[in-house]
């Protein structure tokens, strides 16, 4: 009888330490752009789920597009590197089109980012999923003009590796465009991106843009996908 119950004991344990080895990530980017009208309240229920998920696995970004830079307007954050990788996302959802604010979750579906309650209630659906690999940053800092890091990721061997040089927020007075005369707030800011196909163990480095104020407040944000550009894992570190 103790035996059973001993073994019943190491087979609970085992469960719940795979559990919190596989704890669930949720990846949220939001497309977007300072010359869209109808972004300012997707950017503002970003910032709300940061400061609302501070302690969980839960992780921003914004993908600032360029095809809002025609209307008078250009987004000093924007980048059409930006607006291919949502380019690639629409070949996934078979979307004949791209749009903003565009809030993708975990790489898996899409909507609009401003909709609060279907993004929150897409949020709680993420919540029980768990990660197929994890990923360790090491060695993280700064280097003439750039970051470089090591990492490591264990599990499930996955399609890609993004690194996203992300700047916290920055306050932008707009003075053209669709909002002229606004002041806006933008929340974790991809200012670069770096896509790498990863071994277990390897080094990059992701170049830190000309524009990025040394008192901006920067941290590296790094999420795993597969083929189909779902999300496989994340961690973050704060430089």
């Amino acid at each position: 009888m103790k035996k059973k119950l001993l073994l019943i004991l190491t087979l609970i344990t085992t469960i719940i330490a795979q559990a919190q080895d596989n704890k669930g990530v949720i990846v949220l980017e939001l497309f977007t752009s300072q010359g869209c009208s109808s972004c300012p309240p997707a950017d503002a229920l970003l910032d709300e789920i940061k400061e609302k998920n501070k302690d969980k696995e839960v992780y921003v970004l914004s993908y600032h597009v360029d095809y809002w830079n025609r209307l008078g307007w250009k987004d000093p954050f924007s980048s059409e590197r930006f607006t291919l990788y949502q380019n690639e996302y629409a070949n996934e959802f078979y979307s004949r089109s791209i749009y903003t604010p565009q809030l993708v979750v975990n790489g898996s579906e899409h909507l609009v980012g401003s909709n609060k309650s279907k993004v929150y209630n897409t949020i709680r659906k993420y919540e029980t999923t768990t990660t197929t690999n994890s990923i360790q940053l090491a060695n993280v800092k700064k280097e003439k003009g750039e970051i470089v890091l090591s990492y490591n990721v264990e599990g499930e061997k996955p399609n890609r590796l993004t690194l996203a040089l992300v700047i916290n927020e920055r306050i932008t007075k707009i003075i053209r465009g669709e909002n002229r005369n606004r002041t806006l707030k933008n929340t974790n800011i991809v200012a670069n991106r770096v896509v790498v196909t990863p071994n277990e163990n390897g080094e990059a480095s992701i170049a830190i843009p000309s524009w990025v104020k040394t008192t901006d407040k920067l941290s590296v944000i790094a999420y795993t996908q597969d083929d189909d550009l779902k999300t496989m894992g994340a961690t973050a570190t704060i430089l």
